[in-house]
């Protein structure tokens, strides 16, 4: 898996965090850096941390797995992308109420609810031998910068494009799990 496809991936699931950053922006009343940078943290430690941990665990059933490997990839790629594009079709939107808070607990909550998906890749990063480190590095990396991002937007914008970088993310899932699927059936010419 090349540098664009990671970065792919990794923006991919950057967006939910994202669009719960921009929710966050949207609730304060004026900006606050400091808590940007809290929120942004939170997610990209995770978004890093989970697929690392998705890694370790499928590493250990490679060998059972390697013959349908693509199939696991493409299905869970297809699953977190296609629940993306239906939670947004769905109008799940911001609580404003529950955004205005920041606490530690509601923190980690968030934190690990948007990577669950994060760490579905990384079992998928074992079966497809990623090469672990520098591909969770710029997961973190680019959810902490999107997430960052998301807050600011927010906090000027609006929630309108929240559902928009949601519906992205997981649109570039799905397209990604096709690719991995496609290039094993070797029904891609590149």
């Amino acid at each position: 898996m090349g540098f664009i496809e990671l970065l792919l991936i990794a923006i991919g699931l950057s967006l939910d965090a994202m669009a719960v950053a921009l929710c966050k922006g949207l609730a304060q009343t004026r900006s606050n850096p400091r808590q940007g940078m809290v929120i942004a943290a939170y997610f990209g430690a995770f978004q890093a941390l989970m697929p690392l941990l998705g890694w370790f665990i499928g590493r250990q059933f490679e060998r059972y797995v390697t013959a349908i490997d693509h199939w696991i990839s493409f299905a869970l790629l297809l699953v977190i992308g296609g629940k993306m594009v239906v939670g947004v079709l769905r109008g799940s939107s911001c609580d404003l109420e529950a955004a205005r808070a920041c606490r530690t607990r509601e923190m980690l909550a968030l934190a690990v609810a948007t990577s669950i998906d994060a760490f579905a890749i990384g079992v998928t990063f074992a079966f497809l031998q990623v090469a672990v480190l520098p591909a969770v590095m710029l997961i973190g990396m680019t959810t902490l910068l999107l997430s960052l991002t998301g807050y600011f937007l927010g906090n000027r914008l609006g929630t309108r494009f929240g559902s928009l970088a949601e519906l992205a993310g997981g649109i570039v899932l799905i397209l990604m799990g096709s690719k991995i699927l496609l290039e094993h059936l070797e029904l891609l010419p590149f």
